[in-house]
């Protein structure tokens, strides 16, 4: 990854965690957006629910700030321990992130295709990491590259929703929030994994190049 782009992803990352940390955990998460919204258009949300959506946000922040770490060469060829460590964490932080987002899918503001939206990125995020851990484990270190990359792309889907959601507050106010609500919930990852996968097709056409030129050597 090069620098500039790891420096624009860490510094998006850190700016929603902060964001998203002082809203629920410091002040009253009653009081958030998210929540108000939900509270207006259900009579209650319970209080595993709210369980849910602290675990959900602790352990994408987690995620989310913690993750260009692992993707970032240079820090990952001095620091191998450091890098399995915050790999092993950011695991378990897709893990409970996973399954606590698959329980709030079914919650989700605007309906089915909101909750199918919601509920396949969980299931693709955790897919992915599983993905990635296997291939580590049999010791295809590119291959695991490769997966951890389309896994912070969905990681990155925290950033990418509150952009899309400002964004279409501003285009169409809050008149038709639902309807906006339900296509950003396949828009905030969808293109995410489309830009990964060119990223990842052009690199290996790269490697290929690199290849054949030393074979003709």
């Amino acid at each position: 990854m090069h620098k500039k782009t790891w420096f624009i992803l860490i510094c998006l990352a850190i700016l929603i965690s902060g964001y998203s940390i002082v809203q629920y955990f410091f002040l009253d998460a009653h009081q958030a957006g998210f929540v108000k919204l939900k509270l207006m258009l259900n009579s209650t949300l319970s209080s595993f629910w709210y369980i849910m959506l602290y675990l959900h946000i602790l352990s994408g922040v987690v995620a989310l700030v913690i993750g260009p770490f692992t993707l970032f060469s240079k820090f990952r060829e001095k620091n191998i321990k450091r890098h399995r460590m915050i790999g092993k964490i950011y695991m378990i932080g897709i893990l409970l992130g996973s399954v606590s987002g698959l329980y709030l899918a079914f919650y989700a503001t605007g309906g089915l295709v909101s909750q199918l939206g919601f509920g396949f990125l969980s299931i693709f995020w955790l897919i992915t990491a599983f993905q990635a851990f296997a291939k580590i484990k049999n010791k295809k270190v590119f291959d695991h590259q490769k997966w951890m990359i389309r896994n912070y792309s969905l990681t990155f889907a925290a950033v990418t929703l509150r952009i899309w959601l400002v964004l279409f507050t501003v285009l169409f106010s809050f008149e038709h929030f639902n309807l906006s609500y339900s296509i950003i919930a396949w828009l905030c990852w969808i293109p995410n994994l489309i830009v990964v996968e060119w990223f990842i097709q052009r690199k290996l056409n790269i490697m290929k190049h690199q290849e054949n030129a030393k074979l003709q050597f």
